[in-house]
């Protein structure tokens, strides 16, 4: 990316390195490995033990639709939108009560779940996808469509390369139907903010977006709510600056919420990006069970980005005593690996997640995003100066 390889290719290099292991069958209660499909078409491997969890934890898909249900029964319909709270004497105090009183309910099933049929209403809604797309004519995604079709662009190929791999054996997405679906998504995106183009790690939000949103439109403008109003921006301009920043404020608030697995770390040379870097660009769709990952863009759609930072940081306190354990940084690679892979019930994250690590608000997040950035700057222009270098020394 810069003439020699980046700490973002790195890590992507090396986590593709590294097999993903699963728990030994002989540590665990049951002793045979089972292959199902989840509620979204991914082949789950597994044994009796996580088959169990997964059945919990549908049942309290079913418990939870049920509390929706009950909502929309006695708030009405979109009762979830009601939850903006006025300024001036002109509002009455019954109704400011009301909002209020939405937005703290509102809140607290979203960390419950949102049921998968009603997901994706909700999340066009409560995002500002829905208002976003009001902005332009009705017509705006059909009419791209079909303006940038047979272009091709660096940001096409890339796109065209990285089809096949994403999400590869899914009965939909890894079709020629799926692969055409994503990719006019990208493609189009690529030519609505030239800036980000595409950016490899946008081909698995993208995918995860088809499968929950249903049509391409509404995931296109999922995306587009996504990358240009929720997550920080520059996350996934050329030079990544956003991300190497998010990557930053991480390893800050790791040093400040699990400091003795911070310390241990860095006394193993391991720096956290190595896993982190996926995990933020990716949303954890690469690495975290279906149903987990998509709790996480419930919240996330919700309360904003800075959940992100709650849930990487969960992971590793999780997982503490084995993390303090480990000599070698490919032990702790493998224990994150294992520990994601196998987080079936979202409940478990989350509630590490907003219950130990504790609430950060989007101002604490903003302050630590404004500390780091001018030394990730700085870092950015070296590598450009040390590039420009080299060409003119090959000169």
């Amino acid at each position: 990316m810069f003439g020699t390889k980046s700490k973002i290719d790195l890590a992507f290099e090396y986590q593709s390195q590294i097999a993903v292991l699963r728990p030994s069958i002989h540590s665990r209660r049951a002793n045979l490995t089972v292959k199902f499909q989840d509620l979204y078409g991914f082949t789950v491997e597994g044994n009796v033990d996580d088959v169990n969890v997964l059945n919990e934890v549908r049942e309290k898909v079913r418990q939870q639709g049920r509390v929706w249900w009950a909502l929309e029964a006695s708030k009405g319909a979109n009762w979830y939108l009601h939850t903006i709270i006025g300024q001036g004497n002109a509002l009455k105090s019954s109704l400011k009560f009301s909002a209020l009183a939405n937005a703290l309910t509102l809140k607290k099933i979203i960390r419950k779940g949102i049921p998968p049929v009603l997901r994706p209403k909700v999340w066009f809604s409560l995002s500002g996808a829905a208002k976003k797309k009001s902005t332009v004519p009705d017509s705006y995604y059909e009419d791209l469509t079909k303006a940038v079709e047979g272009k091709v662009t660096p940001a096409t190929r890339q796109i065209d390369h990285d089809l096949p791999r994403t999400f590869p054996g899914h009965p939909w997405l890894d079709t020629p139907e799926g692969h055409a679906a994503l990719r006019r998504v990208l493609v189009v995106y690529s030519f609505r903010d030239s800036d980000v183009g595409y950016c490899q790690g946008l081909n698995y939000v993208a995918a995860l977006l088809l499968l929950v949103m249903k049509t391409e439109e509404e995931a296109f403008w999922m995306l587009a709510v996504l990358l240009e109003n929720v997550l920080v921006s520059d996350c996934y301009t050329n030079n990544l600056s956003g991300c190497h920043v998010e990557q930053r404020v991480f390893k800050d608030l790791l040093s400040k919420k699990c400091p003795r697995i911070a310390t241990h770390l860095e006394s193993l040379e391991f720096d956290v990006s190595l896993v982190s870097t996926e995990w933020f660009l990716c949303l954890f769709s690469k690495s975290l069970p279906s149903e987990t990952t998509l709790r996480v863009w419930d919240v996330i759609f919700y309360e904003g980005a800075q959940v992100m930072f709650n849930v990487a940081l969960a992971i590793f306190k999780m997982k503490e005593d084995e993390l303090l354990l480990t000599h070698h940084v490919g032990e702790v690679i493998n224990i994150l690996q294992r520990t994601t892979h196998h987080l079936f019930d979202p409940d478990d994250l989350l509630t590490v997640a907003f219950d130990k690590i504790g609430s950060m608000t989007t101002n604490t997040i903003s302050k630590q995003r404004k500390k780091q950035e001018p030394e990730v700057m700085k870092e950015l222009d070296e590598r450009i100066r040390r590039l420009e270098s080299f060409k003119m020394e090959d000169k």
